[in-house]
């Protein structure tokens, strides 16, 4: 859970702050490599803990939760899955619009099966960039709901997160 938080944070941070890089930055190259790599990793992260999670059931919600609540953390988590694989997908489009596969720091290429859609990389991109922000402000109203449970609610929710407990 938190490294995936981690990791989504600091990959939108790096994707704002390489987006105006200029052509002589010293990072033009590696900054776009980084993440791409980063990218690949965390998505394939994500599927490890979806496997792990089908396997592992999730605690039952607090007794204090209602009905609406538990839908709208199951859902929300489902949006917050869904978000994450459906930017790894615009950025692997982006990446592989011009034919050319994903090195991951030099350990392993994704290979590139590209559609030959007429501006691929920057249709993928738009969605891309949406479907970032779109998945910031879900991680944002997440850890506000973490908190409004611990300091408004004074339930176990946030500590169940922080695997301080399990009641």
């Amino acid at each position: 859970h938190w490294v995936i938080a981690v990791g989504v944070i600091g990959l939108f941070s790096l994707g704002l702050w390489m987006v105006d890089l200029s052509f002589y930055s010293p990072w033009y190259h590696d900054a776009p490599a980084i993440h791409k790599s980063l990218g690949v990793l965390l998505v394939g992260l994500m599927v490890l803990r979806l496997v792990w999670r089908r396997g592992n059931p999730t605690p039952q919600p607090p007794a204090n939760h209602s009905r609406f609540v538990t839908f709208a953390a199951h859902s929300a988590h489902a949006l917050l899955y869904l978000l994450v694989f459906a930017l790894g997908v615009s950025g692997y489009f982006i990446s592989t619009a011009e034919g050319h596969g994903i090195d991951v720091f030099n350990w392993f290429t994704v290979p590139a099966y590209p559609l030959g859609i007429e501006n691929q990389a920057d249709i993928a991109g738009e969605f891309h960039y949406w479907i970032a922000v779109t998945l910031i402000a879900l991680a944002g109203v997440h850890m506000l709901a973490a908190l409004k449970h611990h300091f408004i609610d004074k339930d176990v929710t946030l500590k169940r997160m922080l695997k301080a407990t399990d009641k």
